[in-house]
């Protein structure tokens, strides 16, 4: 079992494209399996209006007050970046791919070769925008931090019209930063039952500050990790409030691939090395040829040389064959 643990970078390259290329190695450092990015313009994602349902509206919020065009201008990435962060990435032995937001990003990402696909979880109801993706039956990710469950079957359908069956679904919650009390991680263990027999993968896209939700997806069968990464919160960006600085990051790395390893595999196997102090019946009490077993000179106890204890009933009231003596093992060819 590998789960897959992306590192998004989002915003937190705060403009600087050195930046960005020291948080991409930073993700290989500290075992990420692939860097993510956002490929959308101010222009793509909405429009430049003031009205006020383009302010976001929200005290939990760090955006709380802000306009989305100005608050995307602020934290896109500019796309004449990206093919060199790809080489980057590509150099160093990591996997890099992207978000897009519009047709116009999927046709940018594919000429620069990504290897997938994430759909954010504010897209995954533009049904048009994931069969654009798709189309090109590359894999698809998928974040569902607002959709309903039928929503969520529809993104698959889109995926699935146009012949592309890798999908991922991410349980999301779409808070920024998530609190854990809003996770509701059991929800991965309903979408297993829902979609897994679609051949749907499950993971979890995660915006708390804590590693437990990662650890906790990772024991429900979550396969996919994404979780965001900065180098220093006090560098800023748009996401950084709800980002994992880079020992954070490594330590949920760890705590992920230790908890690969204790899910182990489904396993009856029998340790024949500690078997041998396992219970079975012995001869308790000195018993004399033709003296019959009893709960007094037979028992179930360490270690294993003897009967099988499922026989003690079956054996009480039998007749020995010979004198046993006390602390031997007790054998068939004993009883009569």
């Amino acid at each position: 079992m590998h789960t897959y643990i992306i590192a998004e970078m989002s915003a937190n390259h705060c403009g600087d494209k050195e930046l960005a290329k020291q948080i991409i190695l930073k993700a290989k450092e500290i075992g990420a399996d692939a860097i993510k990015i956002q490929t959308y313009t101010a222009d793509t994602i909405t429009i430049d209006c003031q009205n006020e349902e383009f302010l976001i509206k929200d005290e939990d919020s760090l955006w709380n007050g802000e306009n989305l065009y100005n608050l995307y201008q602020k934290a896109y990435t500019p796309w004449e970046w990206q093919r060199e962060l790809k080489n980057y990435a590509d150099k160093i032995g990591i996997d890099f791919f992207s978000t897009p937001f519009d047709y116009t990003a999927v046709d940018f990402l594919e000429s620069i070769n990504v290897p997938m696909y994430k759909i954010a979880s504010f897209e995954s109801i533009d049904y048009p925008l994931i069969k654009y993706a798709a189309r090109l039956k590359k894999p698809m990710i998928i974040s569902t931090g607002i959709s309903s469950v039928e929503e969520i079957q529809g993104a698959i359908d889109a995926c699935k019209s146009v012949g592309n069956n890798n999908i991922t679904l991410l349980k999301c919650t779409s808070a920024y930063p998530a609190k854990l009390e809003d996770m509701n991680l059991n929800t991965i263990k309903d979408m297993y039952e829902k979609f897994t027999p679609q051949g749907v993968k499950i993971g979890l896209s995660d915006h708390s500050m804590s590693i437990v939700p990662p650890v906790t997806a990772v024991a429900l069968g979550a396969t996919v990790i994404e979780k965001h990464l900065t180098l220093d919160r006090e560098l800023g960006g748009a996401d950084s409030g709800f980002s994992l600085n880079p020992e954070e990051f490594k330590n949920m790395v760890q705590a992920v691939r230790e908890t690969e390893k204790v899910l182990g595999r489904v396993d009856y196997s029998i340790n024949e090395k500690n078997r041998k102090f396992a219970r079975s019946l012995y001869i308790v009490k000195d018993i004399k040829k033709g003296e019959k077993f009893t709960n007094e000179n037979i028992r179930s106890i360490r270690p294993s040389y003897g009967l099988h204890p499922k026989f003690y009933e079956e054996i009480l009231g039998k007749t020995s064959s010979e004198d046993l003596k006390r602390g031997i093992p007790l054998k068939w060819e004993y009883i009569m």
